[in-house]
């Protein structure tokens, strides 16, 4: 490896998730935060959640909206 070329390694890099949970983990950057994480996102924590989004009748809407008989 070429010297000075590299970033600084941080072994015990701080990493905050929106829930509230706190990583120790290897990073070229010393602290991040993050928007969803293991603890929190529904594939690992087993709910579906939908935020903010009105799902119910969307197809219809659409087929109604452009005449689409798919």
């Amino acid at each position: 490896m070429k010297q000075g070329i590299h970033p600084k390694y941080y072994e015990d890099a701080e990493i905050r998730c929106a829930c509230g949970n706190v990583m120790k983990v290897g990073s070229t950057r010393k602290s991040m935060t993050v928007e969803v994480c293991s603890k929190c996102h529904p594939f690992y924590t087993g709910e579906l959640r939908r935020i903010g989004v009105d799902t119910s009748g969307r197809i219809e809407k659409f087929i109604k909206k452009y005449g689409w008989e798919g």
